[in-house]
């Protein structure tokens, strides 16, 4: 028996990405495996994701050529040493009530003979898996997301290197911040929680760490920085979550932008704790914003790694009829998890295990007084 399996990124890109598609292939096409299997595979990569197989039309070949990419080994044989997602990506959502095409989705996959689908993504991506599942597609998920707040897995393809790469800009604001005396407020990707921002700050060595699941008071902030002043530090780096609030108050929105799943868009936290700084302290606080930064470059030695063995993994659930589940880490271990689980049940940074509410940073005890 032959199986067609076609393989697709959706959402934000990240480092990783690319790995996970060269094992999926390897792993499907690797002649020595293939021997021992009752199925062999052939590997089609989907052009941006969901939008690629929902605006597809299998009867036009300009059409399938545009969102169709035959993989084979050869192929992807150095893919894993870049970042980004060669396949491309988008934010489609095919079910979304105000333009449902979802019936045109399924009629696509089943005129292009596709007997499985491997989605890599966040909760968005693999909230579309889960429902092309429901109705009798064969999917498999494996998470990708640098805000790291997939439930059902403890690591999500991309957040290594985005804490690297956080950690990495933040050494060299801290040679003008020196320079200068200044106070450098630095916003990180995290809309819901803080993972990035909090494991970013503490790598970084970070004076402040203020996340979305603490809500923070400023004038504490203040007081913070006027107990770091008059000592040997003449600067102090603050990492801000660009979903962190205000106590009593909303997210900071960028403007009334929603995207295809109902996000709105996030932005301004950094101006306002840097502007406030100033008019509260009198001294002088510029901010800056890594952005997509946070997404690019190559991936680090464990995104490589962890996009490996995601990728055989997922190969594995198709062989074994393992559907409607994601790959992940448990334990340490690679496992596998419903996608159901992840649907609305995000991963929030525990503020009793991991924040400290006092000085507004990680916390400097790891083990309970138990005596």
């Amino acid at each position: 028996m032959k199986m067609k399996i076609a393989v697709l990124t959706g959402g934000g890109d990240c480092p990783g990405l690319n790995g996970a598609i060269k094992w999926i292939t390897k792993s499907a096409l690797d002649p020595r495996i293939a021997a021992t299997r009752s199925v062999s595979f052939e590997v089609v990569g989907i052009v941006e994701g969901w939008k690629g197989i929902t605006e597809i039309n299998p009867n036009d070949e300009k059409s399938c050529t545009r969102y169709l990419k035959n993989l084979d080994e050869e192929v992807v044989r150095t893919w894993d040493r870049y970042g980004g997602t060669n396949l491309g990506t988008s934010r489609t959502n095919p079910f979304n009530p105000k333009n449902d095409r979802s019936e045109r989705l399924i009629d696509n996959i089943k005129k292009l003979g596709i007997d499985a689908i491997v989605a890599i993504g966040g909760e968005d991506t693999l909230g579309v898996a889960y429902k092309l599942y429901k109705l009798g597609i064969k999917t498999v998920g494996i998470p990708k997301t640098i805000d790291m707040d997939l439930s059902g897995t403890e690591y999500s393809l991309g957040f290594d290197t985005s804490v690297n790469i956080i950690m990495e800009e933040i050494d060299r604001l801290r040679t003008t911040a020196g320079s200068h005396s200044r106070i450098f407020v630095v916003e990180t990707m995290g809309r819901h929680a803080g993972w990035l921002a909090l494991r970013g700050g503490e790598c970084s060595g970070a004076y402040i760490i203020l996340i979305p699941e603490y809500p923070f008071d400023m004038e504490k902030v203040c007081e913070l920085l006027r107990e770091r002043k008059g000592r040997e530090i003449n600067y102090s780096i603050i990492v801000v979550a660009e979903g962190a609030k205000v106590q009593g108050k909303q997210e900071f929105l960028k403007d009334s932008h929603v995207d295809d799943f109902g996000h709105v868009s996030i932005g301004g936290v950094t101006s306002y704790v840097a502007d406030e700084i100033e008019k509260r302290t009198g001294w002088e606080a510029r901010h800056i914003i890594l952005s997509h930064l946070q997404r690019g470059g190559t991936p680090s030695a464990n995104d490589r790694l962890m996009a490996r063995w995601f990728g055989i993994a997922a190969v594995d659930m198709i062989v074994n009829d393992n559907f409607g589940r994601m790959v992940c880490l448990e334990r340490g271990e690679i496992a596998t998890a419903p996608l159901e689980g992840i649907i609305n049940k995000l991963k929030l940074v525990d503020v009793e295990k991991y924040y400290d509410t006092e000085r507004y940073n990680g916390r400097r005890t790891i083990f309970s007084d138990t005596r």
